[in-house]
C-alpha cells in the first residue's frame, strides 16, 4: 500500500513542494523521476536479494527503510534533499514489492495462491484510489510534508505485523552467490531505457541523446544476455523464458501497463484542466475505475483458480480495449455518468489481468526464483507504464502540433508568433487554455474552446492507440496458462 500510494499521492503534492521550496520545474520532475528510476533499476536485483537472504528479511528492511526515508523527506528543507530521499524511497520500495510476491508465492498452495494475489491486487486498487483523494485533503488542510509523514505510522504497523506474522520461507536450492557483473549490466540497461523514455518528450524521439540512450540500453541488454549464459549462478537464468506462459505473462504485463498507465496519464489532465475539477474531485471521479479493481481483484482470483488464467486474461484485455475505444469518444462536455461507465469497465478489465498475469509469471518460475519473478513482474509494469506515457505523450504532442495552429486560425483568433505558438502548444498538451490576462470574455471563451477541443482530439487519438495495444495484449494472453510450479509453494521450508 505504501509504494502504490506514493506513486499517486506525490503528484498532488508537487505544486505545493515547488512553491514552498522554490523548486524549478526540472527539480519537481526529478522528485518523480528519481523515485521511478531507482525503483525500476533495482526491482530484479532486489528480488534476487530476497531469494538469497529470505523474503521476510528483505520485506521488513524495505518497510523500515521506506518509512524512514519518507520521514526524512517530510523533514527536508531543500529540494535536493527531497530528491535524494525520494531515490532512497525507490530503492527501499524495490525491496518491498518483489518480496511481497515472493512471500505469497512461498506461503500459499496452488489452490489458494490466486485468491491471495487477488487480495494483493485489491490493496493496490484501494491505495491507487486513495492517493489523489488523501493527497489532496492533506495538502489542502495540513501541508505537503504530511503526504510523506503518513507513511510512518503505516510503516510501523506493517513492521509490527510483519515481525510477528510473516514466516521465513527458503527454497532448498536457493542461490548462494551474486552475479555482480550481471547486476551492473542489467541496472545500466534498465537505467538507459527508462531515462530515454522519461526524457523523450523533452528531447524528441529523433534527438541524438534519446537515440544514444536507447542504443545503450539495447547494447547493455545484449551484453547482459550473453553474460548470463556464461555465469554459474546468473541473476536471471535465461532458461526461465523457455516457459512460453512466463514469457507471455511478462509481455502481457508490459502491454497492460502501457495501455493503463499511459492512458490514465491524460485522464487526470482531462478531469482537472478541461472539466476544471480539483485534485480531490478528480480522484472521486476515478473511483469507478479503482473501485472495480478493488471489487474485481478477489473475484478474478477465485475465477482464475476455477478455470485457469487464460479466459479471464483474454476477457480482461478485451474489456480494457473496449474501455479505451470508449474513452477515445470523450468530448470536453461528456457527462459524469458516461465517463464513469468507461472508467468502471476499464477497472473491471484490469483486475483479472493484474491478478492473472502476476500468477502466470510468479507461478511458472521455480520457487527459488520467486523473488526474481516478482521483480520481473514489477519491472515489466514500470517499463510498460514509462513506455505508454512516453509513446502516448508523443502521440498527443504530434496531434496538438498538427491541429492547434489550424484550429486557432479557423476560430479567427489574433495571430501568434512562432514562439507564442510553441508555448501555447505545450500548455494545450496537458489541457491548459493559453488565455492571456485582460482579454475580453468572448475571446477567452474562444481560446478555451480551441485549446480543449485540440487536447481532447489528441487524447482520443492516444486512447485509440492504447485500445489497439490492449487488443494485441488479448492475443498474447492466449499463450498463458496456470503456473507449472505453483504447487511447490505450499511445501516451502519455514526457517
Amino acid at each position: 500500500m505504501m509504494v502504490t500510494l506514493d506513486g499517486t499521492i506525490v503528484a498532488v503534492a508537487n505544486p505545493a513542494i515547488q512553491k514552498d521550496l522554490g523548486a524549478s520545474l526540472a527539480d519537481v520532475q526529478w522528485i518523480t523521476n528519481g523515485y521511478l528510476l531507482a525503483l525500476a533499476v533495482s526491482l530484479i536485483t532486489a528480488g534476487k536479494l530476497g531469494d538469497r537472504f529470505g523474503h521476510r528479511q528483505t520485506f521488513l528492511i524495505g518497510i523500515a527503510g521506506f518509512a524512514v526515508s519518507s520521514a526524512a523527506i517530510g523533514l527536508s528543507t531543500g529540494v535536493e534533499l527531497v530528491i535524494g530521499f525520494r531515490v532512497a524511497q525507490g530503492l527501499f520500495g524495490a525491496l518491498l514489492m518483489p518480496a511481497a510476491l515472493g512471500l505469497l508465492r512461498a506461503t500459499f498452495p496452488a489452490e489458494k495462491l490466486n485468491m491471495a494475489i487477488g487480495i494483493w491486487g485489491m490493496v493496490i486498487g484501494a491505495s491507487t484510489a486513495a492517493g489523489p483523494i488523501v493527497g489532496g485533503l492533506l495538502v489542502e488542510h495540513v501541508n505537503w510534508q504530511s503526504v510523506f509523514f503518513i507513511n510512518v505510522p503505516v510503516g510501523i504497523i506493517a513492521l509490527a505485523f510483519g515481525l510477528f506474522i510473516l514466516l521465513d520461507h527458503r527454497a532448498e536450492n536457493a542461490p548462494r552467490s551474486f552475479d555482480l557483473p550481471g547486476i551492473l549490466l542489467l541496472s545500466g540497461a534498465m537505467f538507459s531505457l527508462i531515462w530515454a523514455l522519461i526524457k523523450a518528450a523533452e528531447w524528441g524521439w529523433g534527438d541524438a541523446k534519446t537515440l544514444l540512450f536507447l542504443a545503450a540500453s539495447v547494447i547493455l541488454f545484449v551484453l547482459f544476455a550473453v553474460w548470463e549464459t556464461k555465469v554459474s549462478e546468473p541473476l536471471i537464468p535465461l532458461g526461465m523464458f523457455r516457459s512460453v506462459p512466463l514469457s507471455a505473462g511478462t509481455v502481457l504485463m508490459v502491454l497492460m501497463a502501457f495501455a493503463f498507465m499511459g492512458g490514465l496519464f491524460f485522464v487526470t489532465f482531462y478531469l482537472q484542466n478541461v472539466h476544471g475539477m480539483s485534485p480531490v474531485d478528480s480522484g472521486l471521479h476515478l473511483l469507478p475505475l479503482t473501485g472495480m479493481m478493488i471489487i474485481g481483484s478477489p473475484l478474478a482470483g477465485a475465477a482464475i483458480t476455477k478455470v485457469g488464467p487464460r479466459l479471464p486474461l483474454v476477457s480482461g484485455m478485451v474489456a480494457t480495449a473496449v474501455a479505451c475505444f470508449g474513452m477515445a469518444r470523450l468530448t470536453p462536455d461528456t457527462a459524469t455518468l458516461i465517463m464513469s461507465i468507461w472508467f468502471a469497465l476499464l477497472g473491471l478489465g484490469l483486475a483479472p489481468v493484474m491478478v492473472g498475469a502476476t500468477e502466470v509469471i510468479v507461478g511458472n518460475a521455480p520457487l527459488e526464483l520467486s523473488g526474481v519473478a516478482g521483480g520481473l513482474q514489477q519491472a515489466a509494469m514500470q517499463v510498460g507504464g514509462s513506455l505508454g506515457t512516453a509513446v502516448l505523450g508523443a502521440v498527443m504532442a504530434g496531434t496538438v502540433s498538427d491541429s492547434f495552429g489550424d484550429n486557432w486560425i479557423k476560430a479567427q483568433l489574433p495571430p501568434l508568433t512562432p514562439e507564442q505558438l510553441d508555448l501555447a502548444e505545450k500548455g494545450v498538451q496537458v489541457g491548459i487554455a493559453p488565455v492571456p490576462e485582460g482579454v475580453p470574455a468572448e475571446v477567452a471563451q474562444a481560446i478555451t474552446t480551441v485549446a480543449h477541443d485540440t487536447f481532447v482530439s489528441g487524447m482520443n487519438t492516444a486512447f485509440t492507440v492504447a485500445g489497439v495495444v490492449a487488443v494485441l495484449a488479448a492475443v498474447v494472453a492466449c499463450f498463458t496458462k496456470r503456473g507449472d510450479n505453483a504447487p511447490a509453494g505450499a511445501g516451502a521450508a519455514h526457517i
